[in-house]
């Protein structure tokens, strides 16, 4: 592939004026970031979903902003040129609009990335509008929102009813108008995420389980190709089994070894006989 130029906010938003759809995928490490690098996803979301897929913990509570930093600044390094995106750990923002800024700081400044993102609707509006008046460019989070889990009521489609509806379109403004460039929609149903879509003004909507009708799809990478083992979301498809691939070559591995398989001529290195003569000799053996 040739060398990519660098995406950045004009460009985003002109894929979307010209009605061309954003591809956004979730990675945490630096040789998936260089895979993606190749293909050319123009978002590349560091998500603390880490906690889940590279952790093993339940939930993404546990993770912290120096995991965040870590894993960020690795994908950076294996993707020089998709717009990244780091994203703010639980507790790193909802405490205090200073302490919003001050680890959104971070991650442009220890991990290089391009934005933040946040959880929440109209109850983190202040937050936004801080970090966006510092400077800092920031995506917004609603519908299933996996910090608020647990006040959800698990992993479940938010926004059913009308009324549960009208509050993600109103949080969607909310956001946009305190700054967000962009909204997230995770998990909500289709005809909410188009309502959102027609109704934004200056930012752009991404889906997550959402439905089509978005500026933009995102996918979690462990996800779409069968490595994240406790579950598959409804809402992901799957477009390689590399789990099951893996899984045969590991297992392939442990049989060759045990066989003497492995390694064989190719794979390892020797050394000239008079080398080996001399070394012999002076071993004294």
């Amino acid at each position: 592939m040739t060398e990519r130029k660098k995406v950045t906010l004009p460009s985003l938003f002109a894929k979307v004026a010209a009605k061309q759809p954003i591809t956004m995928l979730t990675c945490y490490d630096y040789s998936t970031a260089h895979l993606l690098e190749q293909a050319g996803i123009d978002i590349v979301l560091v998500g603390d979903s880490l906690g889940m897929t590279m952790l093993g913990f339940e939930g993404t509570l546990p993770v912290t902003m120096e995991d965040m930093i870590r894993h960020a600044g690795g994908v950076r390094r294996g993707t020089p040129s998709a717009w990244l995106v780091g994203d703010m750990p639980y507790m790193s923002y909802q405490a205090s609009v200073e302490s919003a800024i001050r680890n959104a700081g971070r991650f442009m400044a220890e991990a290089g990335c391009d934005c933040v993102k946040l959880e929440g609707g109209a109850e983190v509006a202040p937050q936004v509008a801080g970090i966006a008046r510092a400077g800092i460019p920031v995506m917004g989070h609603i519908g299933l929102t996996p910090q608020s889990v647990s006040a959800q009521g698990g992993f479940r489609l938010q926004g059913k009813g009308a009324d549960q509806a009208k509050k993600l379109i109103d949080d969607a403004r909310a956001l946009e108008e305190a700054g967000a460039f962009a909204v997230l929609v995770e998990l909500v149903p289709d005809r909410v995420t188009e309502l959102m879509t027609s109704r934004a003004r200056t930012s752009f909507i991404i889906s997550l389980g959402a439905g089509p009708r978005a500026h933009g799809q995102l996918l979690i990478y462990h996800d779409m190709f069968g490595l994240y083992p406790r579950f598959k979301p409804r809402m992901a498809k799957q477009y390689a089994d590399a789990g099951k691939l893996i899984t045969d070559g590991l297992t392939a591995y442990i049989r060759e070894v045990q066989e003497g398989e492995f390694p064989a001529k190719e794979n390892y290195f020797t050394m000239a006989d008079d080398a080996y003569e001399d070394l012999v000799r002076q071993l004294g053996d």
